[in-house]
């Protein structure tokens, strides 16, 4: 609309002030006050032109920079989406070249590590075999080592023996020894 009103104003101008003198006479004082209101008019229509343009330039500017904004926007998140979609395959990826440890796989491989450096570094002694009461007796060691008691409180908790070091400590200790395999 506004570039149809500035044609029209444009046209409207210069057929206003070049056409009153082609066509009027200059000596007839009708004519002469037709021209001057022509010419006036003429200068009218091309005061609002201008005005018209000027509207339309910062009309057509806004319209540029909203352009641009959503333009810049759209670019903003395009980036963003390529750069959230990069980082999950690269986390991907990763996952699948390092793998997280699953714990059963971890318990797995430390008995089986424990195993190896048990085997390699101690060859196999058979244990002798225990008799009845003899096992009786490190189970209730194991059981007190579960409880968090120490060899010397054991020692004097199953065999009543002083802790002073004489002979039937000495001798509790031994079996101690035997019986937990150290």
């Amino acid at each position: 609309m506004s570039l149809l009103k500035l044609s029209a104003l444009t046209i409207s101008g210069i057929t206003l002030w070049l056409a009153p003198p082609a066509i009027l006479s200059r000596k007839i004082p009708m004519h002469n006050l037709v021209q001057g209101i022509a010419l006036v008019s003429a200068f009218a229509c091309c005061f609002e032109a201008r005005r018209t343009a000027i509207a339309l330039g910062k009309a057509e500017e806004f319209e540029a920079m909203e352009q641009r904004a959503i333009t810049g926007d759209a670019e903003d998140e395009l980036a963003t989406s390529v750069y959230v979609a990069e980082q999950k395959r690269r986390q991907e990826a990763e996952q699948i070249l390092n793998p997280a440890p699953n714990p059963n796989d971890m318990v797995l491989l430390l008995e089986r590590a424990l195993a190896l450096s048990s085997s390699e570094s101690e060859p196999e002694i058979s244990e002798p075999e225990l008799t009845s009461e003899e096992q009786e007796l490190a189970e209730k060691i194991m059981n007190l080592k579960v409880r968090g008691y120490g060899k010397v409180k054991i020692i004097l908790e199953l065999w009543g023996a002083s802790k002073g070091g004489g002979a039937k400590y000495k001798a509790a200790e031994a079996e101690y020894r035997r019986l937990v395999g150290e």
